[in-house]
């Protein structure tokens, strides 16, 4: 199948890039010596803003961090559309990644996000040093993220989006328990960024032309704390494949705000 990037109005929009910042001179001690590229990607809902705890922490170790919104969530939420969909988000990444001129990237893609930076390494694996997998969905080609949920969730994702109206196209967000945030103050800080998310997203199949990490290095990180069912076979599908490696934090599936100093550490030893 010819390799392609679909050009829609919405996916157009670069998505909003946190610039890096520079460490201190009291911090200059504590800067590695291999500084690392970071792009960060958020799941279903969410946006940059959910990494803000762990691009500091990286950025204060001299790291370059970049944290985008996809498009129609967060602060792009004005672009929402019925006709967003996985492809204009893996493009958003794609084009993030060439204008940016980025090289030896660590790409970490967050619950829905990995099968967005599964569609990007498939596409321009060039720039990619490493695949990060944070507690995320994994597709096989051909598959949608409604393939991977029972009949009953699919009709509750159904009703979500005829409660916030056809017009829109998208699907209500959870509540942040459901992400294993309940912290009563990280929970309020989260609750009041969620934003519907596009539906195209669910219904669209990922189409992979190459193995799913086109043979760019791949590490999953499995949050322990409450698993969600819907990553349950994909988890189980990647333990004893020697092409991955397993790692495990102690947290909720929202580690970027439950424990970001943990996960920050668990970046950083992952890029090496």
């Amino acid at each position: 199948m010819k390799r392609r990037l679909l050009m829609g109005a919405a996916a157009a929009a670069l998505p909003m890039v946190a610039a890096a910042q520079q460490p201190s001179r009291t911090a200059a001690s504590s800067v590695p010596s291999a500084r690392r590229t970071f792009v960060l990607v958020h799941g279903a809902w969410h946006g940059g803003w959910c990494w803000a705890r762990v691009a500091q922490r990286l950025r204060a170790q001299g790291h370059t961090v970049y944290a985008p919104t996809l498009t129609g969530l967060a602060d792009r939420r004005h672009l929402l559309s019925p006709q967003i969909n996985l492809d204009t988000h893996i493009q958003d990444i794609a084009l993030l990644l060439e204008h940016e001129e980025l090289r030896d990237v660590v790409l970490v893609g967050h619950s829905y996000a990995g099968i967005v930076i599964s569609g990007v390494a498939d596409r321009v694996p060039g720039p990619l040093a490493q695949l990060v997998y944070l507690d995320a969905l994994l597709l096989e080609s051909g598959k949608s993220i409604f393939s991977s949920f029972s009949k009953d969730v699919v009709a509750q994702r159904l009703q979500a989006i005829k409660e916030t109206g056809a017009g829109v196209g998208a699907v209500a967000a959870f509540p942040p328990s459901a992400f294993g945030v309940h912290d009563a103050a990280d929970a309020a800080w989260v609750a009041r960024r969620l934003t519907p998310q596009p539906v195209g997203t669910y219904l669209q199949p990922l189409i992979l032309e190459a193995p799913l990490g086109n043979g760019v290095a791949k590490t999953y990180i499995d949050c322990t704390r409450e698993p969600m069912t819907n990553l349950v076979a994909g988890k189980i599908r990647i333990r004893g494949d020697s092409s991955w490696t397993l790692r495990t934090l102690d947290t909720g599936h929202d580690a970027m705000v439950t424990a970001p100093a943990e996960l920050t550490s668990l970046l950083m030893d992952i890029a090496g």
